[in-house]
């Protein structure tokens, strides 16, 4: 009789908490949280995406679950100049809004004035990146590759290798950071450390979706977002005579990507057919790392999300306009890059004339989302 009770117990309290889930999603919506025996409660307020029409949900860390409240103060931090060593540059320096996150530079300079070998790149929709920087297989994570700016130094960036007991101190000591990072991550008894500065950063910046060009206008029914130019323009980027599709593909103009239905993480890099010069080391691209002389001079293959606001072009910086960037492909590369034995094979010379050139070039502007350059929700709080 005993166990008869408890059962009939266990199944009431079951059927109760089964239906104060079912109302808290009907309250939340599709973000709304199911409270059964047994499950915990969130650190913070999900995050719920606004996703542009045809975008897969971001594949998401399972040990960073993204909250409003990581992505509000990954958003301080990110434009906070406390995070390099002289407090003169934040990631915001080298990453302007703007710019679709990017500076505008040949190649960035870090916070002592060094050079980086390499252009920086651009932000938008990095959250599906299946590899981060230009050319490191194993970078995967925005998590890690956080780390490389604030403690690099080859080149010095922010310039804080070994200071971190200096980075934790300024933000443990500033009243704002000490709220933010309670309500950002409520578990940790003290929640000032690098890993949780990286989840934050990392949180915000996964919210950098753009998917609001004249182009996905037109393929959401609007025909009139494009030119006749642009149009033309569409279909030689995707045709068979320019093929510009093969490395710039999909949803977000790229080769490799990463979402919640992303079954196999195949990655690629290329060598798109730069003089040889362009590829002396640091700049040697996948071969800084593997070695293997057919690896040098690969990189990935960026979107071309926003690609009007992004000049100069190519990894070193070394193409200053879209229609400079036409013609290396119609040449099929530049200098001794175009019988460079590691050329990628849909990188070879093939005949536009200028009005198709131009074409090209209105298509790559309408890639240009002006409402994702502009969203305060990105943008300096200070």
């Amino acid at each position: 009789m005993n166990r008869l009770i408890t059962f009939s117990l266990f199944f009431f309290l079951l059927f109760q908490c089964t239906q104060l889930g079912l109302e808290k999603e009907k309250s939340s919506g599709s973000e709304g949280i199911l409270l059964l025996l047994g499950t915990s409660t969130p650190e913070g307020t999900p995050y719920i995406w606004d996703l542009p029409d045809g975008f897969p949900a971001p594949k998401i860390p399972s040990d960073n679950p993204i909250t409003v409240e990581k992505v509000e103060l990954g958003r301080f931090l990110f434009y906070d100049t406390k995070l390099s060593e002289n407090e003169t540059q934040s990631c915001g320096s080298c990453h302007k809004q703007v710019n679709a996150f990017t500076d505008g530079l040949t190649v960035s300079v870090g916070s002592t004035g060094q050079s980086h070998p390499r252009n920086a790149q651009h932000l938008s929709n990095v959250a599906y990146n299946l590899r981060q920087t230009w050319a490191n297989p194993v970078l995967k994570k925005l998590e890690d590759q956080a780390r490389v700016p604030m403690f690099g130094d080859n080149p010095v960036e922010l310039g804080m290798k070994d200071r971190e007991d200096l980075l934790l101190d300024r933000l443990a000591n500033d009243p704002d950071y000490v709220s933010k990072f309670k309500a950002a991550f409520p578990k940790d008894q003290n929640p000032f450390s690098i890993l949780n500065i990286t989840k934050a950063l990392s949180s915000f910046q996964r919210t950098f979706i753009s998917g609001n060009s004249a182009y996905d206008k037109y393929q959401a029914g609007d025909f009139s977002a494009l030119s006749a130019s642009a149009i033309r323009g569409k279909n030689l980027f995707f045709g068979e005579k320019a093929e510009c599709f093969h490395c710039h593909g999909g949803f977000n103009f790229t080769d490799t990507i990463l979402h919640v239905g992303t079954v196999f993480e195949e990655v690629t890099f290329h060598n798109n057919g730069l003089d040889s010069s362009r590829f002396v080391s640091p700049n040697g691209g996948l071969y800084e790392f593997t070695t293997k002389e057919s690896d040098r001079g690969k990189f990935r293959a960026p979107s071309l999300r926003n690609v009007e606001l992004t000049a100069p072009y190519m990894h070193d910086g070394s193409i200053p306009d879209l229609l400079s960037v036409v013609n290396h492909y119609v040449n099929g590369g530049t200098g001794d890059g175009t019988t460079n034995p590691n050329r990628d094979v849909f990188v070879r010379s093939f005949s536009l004339s200028e009005s198709e050139k131009q074409d090209l070039v209105e298509f790559l502007k309408s890639l240009t989302d002006t409402e994702f350059t502009t969203n305060p929700k990105f943008q300096d709080p200070f």
